[in-house]
């Protein structure tokens, strides 16, 4: 793998959780973005194009799933590979964000930072 530092984009409202991940990824050699509304999200990976996203659902001004759906309808933002990191744990939910084209789905509450670390490096072919 090239010397390019892996960006990763974290959509999280809650700023606790938020630095939480940013400092477990950095200490695995990540850089870290985090937007702190759907909205911002957005804007962030049209400025940016990470090169994985981690969307949590429940956000204040744009919800994960419609920020999902104008990644997915961007010609340039659509390879991003996003990964659904919720507390929303209904069959339903997880149906849906992995039909809008996540490529996985995470229950906070199931998975350490460590673990989800784990698996962004997986999606990312670095395991």
């Amino acid at each position: 793998m090239s010397e390019k530092q892996i960006l990763v984009l974290l959509v999280e409202d809650d700023t606790f959780l938020a630095n939480i991940y940013k400092t477990k990824f950095e200490m695995e050699g990540f850089k870290v973005i985090v937007a702190e509304n759907g909205e911002l999200g957005l804007k962030e990976a049209k400025k940016k194009k990470p090169n994985i996203i981690l969307l949590d659902i429940l956000l204040p001004k744009m919800d994960g799933f419609t920020v999902l759906e104008h990644l997915k309808e961007e010609d340039d933002l659509k390879e991003i590979p996003v990964i659904l990191l919720t507390n929303l744990g209904q069959k339903d939910d997880v149906e849906k964000g992995l039909a809008l084209g996540a490529i996985d789905y995470l229950i906070k509450a199931h998975f350490k930072p460590s673990e989800t670390v784990g698996k962004v490096k997986k999606a990312l072919d670095m395991s």
